[in-house]
């Protein structure tokens, strides 16, 4: 059986794979239009994962050859260059910085992938391989999807990235939920909320009180929303305004609504 890990690092292949077929396509125009991230162009949402990706695998690097991590005067000095690239160094400096990261991941055997420990500068403690690959795959997943929704109002997320994030979200990163989530949005808590997913089929509770928290769906939940698994995942980070939002896409109960859900979760 595939592990977590496993599909995580395919679905970063897969996103590679796919956003660097259209980042080739765009034109210098197209690279500076004003993405679907708030206040990002194209071109800087490439900086962003490039960078990233750079800084991500020194870290890998650090880790697979015993070194210390990189310190945080290296990531600022990444940020600078690539701050000072232009819209087409973005573009094209990206798809190498990606490629070799994604390259790197899927190099690790299955012991490494199991049992290799990265230190990164912002947690306290090294973190497993499982939960790394899974952070930069949440945050390529939906950075691809500003860029795409930019030319295409009906993008939605990978099915193979929904598919590994459906589960990590709830498990090794139900704490970006609370990072990002603003329970005070909301006038009257506690609201239980039972989650259906569907594509694929998962169901979760979700309770919003003093912190958001996740645990067993529930039949006596306060409201019930249902709605398609990768429209859920843009939901809890901002990306699932009116236009955005699918047409199965339901809440049930007096509790909470829609846009009440939308100001819990305003996005980064």
């Amino acid at each position: 059986m595939t592990t977590l890990i496993d599909r995580t690092i395919a679905a970063l292949r897969t996103n590679h794979d796919d956003l660097s077929a259209l980042v080739r396509r765009l034109d210098a125009a197209e690279l500076e239009r004003l993405s679907s991230a708030s206040e990002w162009t194209v071109a800087q949402v490439l900086s962003h994962l490039g960078s990233g990706a750079e800084i991500g695998l020194a870290s890998l690097r650090a880790a697979l050859t015993g070194e210390d991590a990189p310190a945080q005067d290296f990531n600022q000095s990444v940020w600078a260059r690539w701050d000072a690239k232009g819209p087409k160094e973005h573009a094209e400096d990206f798809l190498s910085a990606n490629a070799e990261l994604v390259a790197t991941y899927e190099s690790l055997d299955a012991e490494t992938r199991e049992g290799l420990q990265i230190k990164l500068g912002f947690m306290p403690a090294p973190a497993n391989v499982t939960l790394v690959a899974g952070m930069r795959l949440n945050e390529a997943a939906l950075h691809a999807w500003d860029i795409e929704a930019t030319f295409d109002p009906k993008a939605v997320i990978a099915p193979e990235a929904t598919e590994a994030l459906v589960d990590f979200l709830p498990g090794p990163l139900s704490f970006l939920v609370g990072f990002i989530g603003k329970p005070g949005a909301l006038e009257s808590r506690p609201v239980t909320l039972r989650v259906e997913m569907s594509d694929p089929q998962r169901a979760l509770g979700l309770t919003i009180g003093e912190t958001i928290e996740f645990g067993e769906p529930s039949e006596s939940a306060d409201a019930v929303l249902t709605i398609p698994a990768e429209a859920w995942l843009r939901l809890v980070s901002g990306r699932l305004d009116a236009a955005n939002t699918p047409g199965s896409v339901n809440i049930t109960g007096e509790a909470v609504s829609l846009d009440d859900l939308r100001r819990v979760f305003p996005g980064f």
